[in-house]
């Protein structure tokens, strides 16, 4: 492609990406907050975005090294055991990304603590119950509070009639919504896996 052309188009998607985050930031300082959480994909990036980085620089030696001319054995070595450095760092947290995925890609919750709301909707249908209706909830967090998998969380529901609802780090931070459950009993805990 003819650089005189590309210069100028890359000069408009620069302009056109700060002013769109410039307006974004203005609305989300001038706007209300919302009260609806729903896994999306900026919250999705904010969460994945270490991992996948950690992924793409050390899986990226492997082919570096095949593609500069077939490289020492010592390279190779080199190459295989910094990505797979970079697989037991990052492949944990995207293994529970994708997990806490599978389990809330449908789930939405209303949370508006002065309002004394809070509602859980799958697939679109509201799940019916009251805070009376709870009869336990489970605050899991990881202990390893310098990982990639730090801020992955869940919060499981127990209602008397012994459904569960499960709410995870996708949706939103836990902690104001464990917080604002406290009268239920429960427990809470630091885990170094939190799977759920």
């Amino acid at each position: 492609m003819n650089p005189t052309i590309l210069r100028p188009i890359l000069e408009a998607a620069l302009v056109l990406g700060l002013a769109l985050g410039v307006a974004r930031w203005l609305a989300g300082l001038l706007g209300r907050r919302t009260a609806v959480f729903r896994p999306t994909a900026g919250r999705q990036l904010r969460l994945a975005f270490w991992p996948l980085l950690a992924l793409g620089t050390g899986l990226s030696a492997v082919p570096a090294v095949g593609l500069g001319g077939g490289g020492s054995a010592f390279e190779w070595a080199l190459a295989a055991a910094f990505g797979a450095a970079t697989l037991a760092l990052g492949g944990p947290a995207l293994l529970l990304h994708a997990r806490y995925y599978a389990r809330n890609a449908g789930t939405a919750l209303v949370f508006e603590p002065a309002a004394n709301r809070l509602e859980i909707y799958e697939n679109g249908i509201r799940q019916p119950f009251e805070r009376r209706d709870l009869a336990a909830l489970e605050y899991v967090t990881c202990r390893a509070r310098h990982s990639f998998r730090a801020p992955y969380a869940y919060l499981r529901l127990r209602l008397h009639n012994g459904q569960e609802l499960l709410l995870t780090s996708l949706l939103t931070d836990l902690g104001p919504v464990a917080e604002f459950l406290r009268s239920v009993p429960g427990q809470r805990r630091a885990v170094a896996w939190p799977w759920a």
